[in-house]
């Protein structure tokens, strides 16, 4: 397949099948040299650990186009080092660091013929992940893993690319107070899936999920974290042990104290709260930022001044800033951006 033969500009996010993924194998205690291999299908035994208990651990960024022509990614070392967080908390080997980004370089590299084209609004999504892979039947942690990483081009993760989305309040809990709601874990995600499904069912985008302790504090959603804008212009994110640390979140904090000289704020955020708030946005790799228009609270709702129509003042200087460094369009912070080519 060839540049030629997808239409770039109408893709959904969906998996299609690049020509190379990188894969690595650990056994007897250490990680071996790992390479890139063509197929994408993986052979294991039935009683492989990641089928019976669960045992993975995944990350998800992002390579583009930028607009002199090179490819690049964005904070990868970030995603080793939570990746290495997640596999230590599941009793999986962290993979190292630097071997990380390495073979983050050869993936896109060996696939850059599906790196979608600068001003098309689609990017290379990077998807790697490790699982238990050896046979385990009393409960416990596997022994060998298997860490590969493969590439998929894709567009807006939300239909519609940046116009704000209705969410719904979830009575379900997403992650418990000192359990795995800090890590990428495979589980997470699984156990998110009947909320997500039943908010699609009722006409919602997302989930706004509380905390499980109290239910009034505000966490994240199946897949991305909150930032809010105040009336008065400062940028406010929920604080939690049971939030996945998200790198866009971590980055547009970095941008609107740093570039907009904006005060900012990582503290409790109570559902009581939002209300008050201009704008209200969701941020993660696939999305970057969503805005949200309408947060819908078992028939209440609450409506932000920003609106349905478009994403809001402050939420767009955010975007066009953090997608001007991504683009290096915008000079970027030392390290942020890893040049593939």
């Amino acid at each position: 397949m060839s540049k030629q033969n997808i239409d770039w500009s109408n893709l959904g996010f969906g998996y299609i099948k690049t020509d190379y993924r990188y894969v690595c194998r650990y056994k007897d205690g250490q990680w071996d040299e790992g390479g890139l291999e063509t197929d994408a299908n993986i052979t294991l035994n039935e009683c492989a650990c990641v089928f019976q208990y669960c045992q993975a651990c995944f990350e998800g960024m992002k390579a583009y186009y930028t607009k002199d022509g090179h490819i690049v990614c964005f904070r990868p070392d970030m995603n080793a080092k939570r990746m290495a967080d997640s596999a230590a908390r599941l009793e999986m080997p962290p993979f190292p660091v630097d071997k990380f980004v390495d073979a983050v370089k050869q993936v896109v590299a060996a696939n850059a013929d599906f790196v979608p084209p600068y001003g098309t609004g689609a990017s290379l999504y990077i998807r790697p992940f490790m699982i238990g892979t050896n046979s385990v039947i009393g409960v416990k942690p596997a022994t060998e893993f298997e860490f590969r990483i493969f590439c998929t081009p894709v567009g807006p993760y939300f239909k519609g690319g940046a116009k704000p989305i209705a969410i719904k309040v979830s009575d379900y809990d997403r992650a418990a107070p000192h359990g795995t709601g800090n890590i990428k874990a495979g589980l997470n995600y699984a156990m998110s899936l009947h909320a997500i499904m039943e908010a699609h069912r009722e006409g919602f985008a997302e989930n706004m999920y509380l905390d499980a302790a109290t239910r009034t504090k505000v966490e994240e959603t199946g897949g991305a974290n909150f930032i809010f804008v105040t009336k008065d212009g400062k940028l406010v994110t929920p604080k939690s042990d049971s939030i996945l640390p998200s790198v866009p979140r971590r980055s547009l904090l970095v941008v609107a104290e740093k570039y907009l000289h904006m005060p900012v704020e990582e503290r409790e955020v109570y559902f009581s709260e939002v209300p008050d708030f201009a704008e209200c946005g969701l941020c993660g790799t696939a999305a970057v930022i969503s805005p949200v228009g309408l947060i819908n609270d078992h028939g209440k709702e609450i409506r932000f001044p920003s609106g349905m129509d478009e994403m809001g003042p402050v939420l767009t200087k955010l975007y066009t800033t953090l997608r001007g460094i991504q683009q290096c369009e915008i000079e970027a912070p030392e390290g942020w951006i890893l040049k593939i080519q």
